[in-house]
């Protein structure tokens, strides 16, 4: 298996953070003030005491809490939504506005039904305007992915998972994505350029899978009820072919989808998944693992390995999102609660840490589209919220 350098890989990745946070019609916002490039992540400096929310931040930095679950959300000028912020928070993502703002939606990880996302609107100067749901009455909606059409795919992590494609601005109603496959979905993400959607299966044998659309619109908007769903086989050098599945929506007894293809790769525990300039980064739990895969070369490489990393301060990895010139950002899931920045040169370093929150996780990581806030929750909060959860905003130093 390969061992990437993250020298090179990062430094060839100078784009934008791109469609995926674009909405329709939508060009890409650029901001005279971003904190999320090369010119803060790779200066970060030590973490300092916790904020009065229990964030510690670097120097210059500012943090706070934005949402509690079982609580209405409230807007900039003190007025309450009519949302109650929902228990236990997971993956989001960040969309653009056409007036100048921007929406953060997040997974709802109750199970039984009870599961689901909301959405946060912002106006241009990053203060609540709205919050309310966008989709209800599924199970356990754990991570997902936008797409570069502006939706958000909600993926239910259990056994019988599902994908549900969502409306930012909450106006129409989510769809199940029949194409997609029924298995413990935990994160998609999506291929533009070569019109794919790539997913991750949290079990500890999990798959990794590629999906393509029978159909692509002229707006680039994939059909998700019908195409071709394969899982990854990986050979002892990383060359990667895909093997296309029996059946991708096995009934209760039929055998699941992770154990059809018997020579296809075994993933300990995936999480976190995000597309970036011709590569899709990847995380495994079990064994504390961050993959890239090249969609050119179709080869797989380590990141981060904790088994062979001489510092090991990065554990629990979850979920995943990168930065606009390819720094990628590492939310754990338990350990000492942080969001670990992988840089370029093989340096590493945490851009925050939640204080006090050791029973729980970091979840829904996701850059505004001015590359100015960055969003993430504790999905069960502090010890005095103890299965509820809180979401937070990161704003930077103006450079």
């Amino acid at each position: 298996m390969k061992t990437l350098d993250r020298r090179n890989f990062l430094m060839n990745s100078l784009g934008a953070l791109g469609a995926l946070s674009l909405g329709p019609g939508l060009t890409s916002m650029v901001s005279a003030q971003p904190f999320l490039d090369y010119r803060t992540l790779k200066n970060l400096g030590p973490l300092q005491a916790a904020n009065a929310v229990g964030m510690r931040l670097p120097a210059g930095f500012t943090g706070q809490l934005i949402a509690q679950s079982k609580k209405k959300v409230r807007r900039a000028d003190g007025t309450e939504t009519s949302y109650v912020w929902h228990t236990y928070p997971d993956g989001g993502a960040c969309f653009a506005t056409e007036d100048g703002g921007w929406i953060y939606t997040s997974n709802c990880e109750v199970p039984l039904g009870g599961g689901g996302a909301g959405a946060i609107r912002f106006d241009s100067n990053g203060g609540i305007v709205d919050a309310y749901s966008i989709l209800d009455g599924t199970t356990s909606n754990c991570a997902g992915g936008p797409t570069p059409w502006g939706t958000w795919l909600s993926c239910e992590e259990h056994s019988g998972g599902r994908v549900y494609e969502c409306d930012p601005y909450g106006q129409s109603r989510a769809v199940l994505c029949e194409g997609l496959g029924k298995f413990k979905h935990e994160a998609a993400a999506v291929d533009p350029i070569y019109g794919h959607v790539y997913m991750t299966e949290d079990e500890s044998d999990g798959r990794f899978y590629r999906y393509t659309p029978s159909e692509i619109d002229s707006d680039g908007r994939m059909n998700l009820q019908k195409g071709l769903l394969e899982v990854a086989i990986v050979d002892g050098n990383g060359n990667v072919t895909w093997a296309a599945l029996d059946n991708p929506v096995p009934g209760t007894f039929a055998t699941p989808t992770r154990k059809q293809i018997k020579n296809s790769r075994a993933f300990d525990g995936g999480e976190g998944i995000w597309f970036h300039e011709g590569k899709v980064y990847l995380t495994s739990k079990g064994d504390n693992r961050v993959w890239s895969y090249s969609t050119i070369d179709q080869t797989l490489g380590i990141v981060y390995d904790k088994s062979t990393d001489k510092t090991k301060s990065l554990s629990g990895v979850d979920n995943v999102v990168v930065s606009k010139d390819g720094h990628i950002l590492v939310a754990e899931d338990g350990d000492d609660m942080q969001i670990v920045v992988l840089g370029p040169f093989g340096d590493m370093y945490p851009i925050v840490q939640l204080i006090n929150q050791n029973h729980s996780e970091i979840t829904g990581p996701a850059i505004n589209p001015l590359n100015n806030r960055l969003y993430f929750s504790s999905q069960r909060g502090t010890e005095n919220l103890f299965s509820s959860g809180a979401t937070y905003q990161l704003a930077g130093p103006l450079v």
